[in-house]
């Protein structure tokens, strides 16, 4: 019989429980005593305390599914474990000491890594070597620490700082894009709270980086988050199968979440969209979770996919699945407001801020030091389009 699987969880380096797969191919999640105990919190807010085991039928439990890492991090991962086919579990207990937010996964029987199917002239693919980090996100990263005022890998059991992005095969310009667009929607949205970036280097990497301050590190350690795919207990690849309406409707209904918060909400998505920012979906957006007060984390990930083709807006709008994003009117953004439970007032003063920025974001874009003319130039006319043909009418149709 194969060898089952298992794995101890951490709380901010507190000992919560045990992850185990069980003989039929059930995996549970069972509180230890001593944390129930210990006035700690629940790790996930879809994994209350009990003192009976949570099982999962269907693989990993979905607070710990969206924990492995995705894209090109999990491709090398899956390599360096020597197989061509791993499991989400075996990822998780190989690479969980430096997830999202404050739990992390150790294995006491670690398995051992092999360098035979990594490019061992790819320092990225070295870097995964030394350390144990999961990273959700389809583009090459890694975890980094900052030392000196240098940047470099983090190693086994070092808690990083940092989260370092790569030029990614067919989109050169990815970490650029990145950077620009969440200048301008830092600009769009000044008085909410966006993650702290730059353009830089890593030691030991011959390509720049776009390096991202970890919102979820602090000199403590680990703070504890929860993306909204996590908080409505859909698994990794359930995080484009959903609509805005879910996250607005959680905000309103759960205990230790002020209403505010669809507000803002509300104004990320709008930004995102006039950005053209298509690919916000569920993995996108998160709530921090500090001694039962849940507010939203920074905003993050602002990239305008729309430039690479991709059209569609990743979550149903309304009662419409799969939009284009030059399909988007005027109503589709009112009646997103209303689902919101937002007054009519509400949604057009979220209007009339983004109509005063607007401006001030397009000149984030052009005067930037970074990034190549025509890359700008575009970005600025997605604004000057979508302000046009879309949000321009909004105070017409309320």
């Amino acid at each position: 019989m194969a060898k089952l699987l298992w794995g101890n969880v951490y709380y901010k380096d507190i000992f919560a429980g045990c992850l185990r797969e069980e003989n039929n191919q059930q995996i549970s999640f069972t509180y230890n005593d001593s944390y129930l105990n210990s006035n700690c919190p629940a790790i996930a807010y879809t994994l209350p305390l009990q003192n009976t085991p949570h099982i999962s039928n269907l693989g990993l439990h979905p607070f710990f599914d969206n924990l492995v890492a995705e894209g090109w991090l999990e491709q090398a991962q899956t390599r360096l474990l020597g197989t061509r086919i791993t499991s989400r579990f075996e990822l998780l207990l190989a690479f969980g000491y430096d997830c999202a937010g404050a739990v992390s996964i150790i294995d006491p029987e670690p398995a051992g890594l092999s360098k035979a199917m990594l490019d061992l002239q790819d320092p990225k693919e070295m870097a995964i070597l030394n350390n144990r980090a999961s990273l959700s996100g389809v583009q090459p990263k890694l975890t980094i620490i900052e030392k000196n005022g240098k940047f470099i890998p983090s190693k086994v059991n070092e808690l990083s700082t940092h989260i370092a992005k790569f030029p990614s095969q067919g989109h050169a310009d990815l970490i650029i894009n990145e950077y620009l667009t969440t200048m301008a929607f830092n600009k769009l949205l000044p008085k909410d709270r966006v993650v702290e970036l730059k353009i830089g280097e890593v030691s030991g990497f011959n390509e720049p980086a776009l390096i991202i301050k970890r919102f979820d590190r602090s000199i403590e350690g680990r703070i504890h988050f929860e993306e909204f795919n996590q908080l409505l207990g859909k698994v990794s690849t359930d995080k484009y199968n959903a609509s805005h309406k879910e996250m607005a409707d959680f905000i309103n209904n759960i205990n230790g979440c002020l209403p505010i918060e669809t507000y803002h909400l509300y104004g990320r998505i709008l930004a995102g969209f006039l950005l053209g920012n298509t690919d916000m979906h569920l993995k996108n957006f998160a709530l921090f979770n500090i001694n039962g007060v849940m507010r939203l984390t920074p905003s993050y990930d602002q990239v305008a996919a729309s430039i690479y083709n991709y059209k569609t807006i990743a979550l149903k709008l309304g009662n419409t699945t799969n939009l284009s994003i030059g399909d988007l009117k005027a109503k589709h953004l009112i009646k997103l407001g209303e689902e919101f439970s937002l007054s009519k007032e509400a949604i057009s003063m979220q209007i009339k801020q983004l109509e005063k920025n607007k401006e001030a974001a397009k000149q984030a874009i052009s005067t930037a030091k970074i990034g190549q003319t025509k890359l700008k130039n575009q970005l600025v006319e997605i604004i000057e389009k979508r302000w046009n043909g879309t949000f321009a009418l909004i105070g017409q149709n309320l």
